[in-house]
């Protein structure tokens, strides 16, 4: 099931937008793909990030990969949760397990995001 409340960007990362904040996990798809996630290295607050820049890495059983941030902006939280929990990524990717949220963000660039219909679509490409 893909949430409708959020985009999705092509590397499987999702975005929901609360307010002046922006929250950022993996998707199910992406979770899966990598298997029993060990271990988060959460990105630092306050960062800047860039539209499609890496954030941080997450680290499974099977292999390390890097998250991207869908939207350019400030680092303004992290789920600091996951330094303890990381399978809460695996266990709820779309709830407990969000990885940061953003401020300041370039609205503008959420139109250029997948809504879940389309990332449906493109998950059919990816199998």
């Amino acid at each position: 099931m893909i949430p409708s409340d959020r985009k999705y960007i092509d590397s499987h990362e999702w975005i929901k937008i609360e307010g002046d904040l922006a929250v950022i996990g993996i998707t199910d798809y992406a979770q899966d793909s990598l298997g029993d996630i060990t271990f988060v290295e959460l990105p630092a607050v306050d960062t800047e990030v860039t539209k499609g820049g890496e954030c941080c890495v997450i680290e499974s059983v099977k292999a390390a990969s890097d998250v991207y941030s869908p939207l350019s902006g400030v680092i303004a939280e992290v789920n600091s949760t996951l330094e303890a929990e990381p399978e809460k990524i695996n266990a709820s990717p779309y709830e407990e397990g969000w990885v940061f949220k953003l401020k300041n963000l370039d609205t503008a660039e959420v139109d250029s995001l997948m809504d879940s219909a389309a990332y449906e679509k493109f998950l059919e490409t990816c199998e």
